[in-house]
């Protein structure tokens, strides 16, 4: 498996119901394509565990240029986060992570494309990926869109990089 990627969001904010129309939202505003399917994952004893989008980049079909992102239920035990310290974030935020993309390596340019406009929409929101010790925040990714497209973008830490 892969490098995945995650939006942090206030627990006290979530459901999965937002994150989906919310990703609808960024990927009618970053001018992408999002399929959906309405697949349904549930827990053992019924309990809806997550469903998945898969999100492609309309110009680009023909080598399959696309993402998966789940969108997950408040019952799936995954969504909780427990790495405030590893990326400098106040563990008093209490936050989930959500909308996870299965696998970012090869995709960059159509993740920034729909974390930016989501993250735009959602501006106390966090884009973390799992293997590295940062988040970045909507003022990260906005200086970021000033800047040329930098196709390691998401392995670099935000606050290390000459956003200025």
């Amino acid at each position: 498996m892969g490098t995945s990627a995650f939006i942090l969001m206030d627990q006290k904010k979530y459901s999965p119901e937002r994150l989906l129309a919310d990703s609808i939202i960024a990927t009618f505003h970053a001018n992408i394509m999002l399929n959906f399917h309405n697949s349904k994952n549930y827990t053992k004893d019924g309990k809806f565990l997550s469903t998945t989008l898969n999100i492609n980049d309309k110009m680009v079909q023909e080598n399959n240029c696309s993402f998966i992102f789940y969108v997950d239920s408040i019952h799936n035990p995954n969504i909780n986060f427990y790495y405030y310290e590893d990326v400098d974030l106040d563990p008093k935020q209490k936050l989930y992570q959500v909308g996870c993309i299965e696998e970012i390596y090869g995709v960059e340019e159509l993740v920034f494309q729909f974390i930016y406009a989501y993250l735009n929409l959602n501006r106390a929101d966090y884009f973390w990926v799992a293997d590295y010790d940062w988040v970045y925040s909507w003022n990260d990714l906005q200086k970021l869109k000033g800047l040329p497209y930098d196709p390691d973008w998401c392995y670099k830490n935000p606050k290390l990089m000459n956003l200025s």
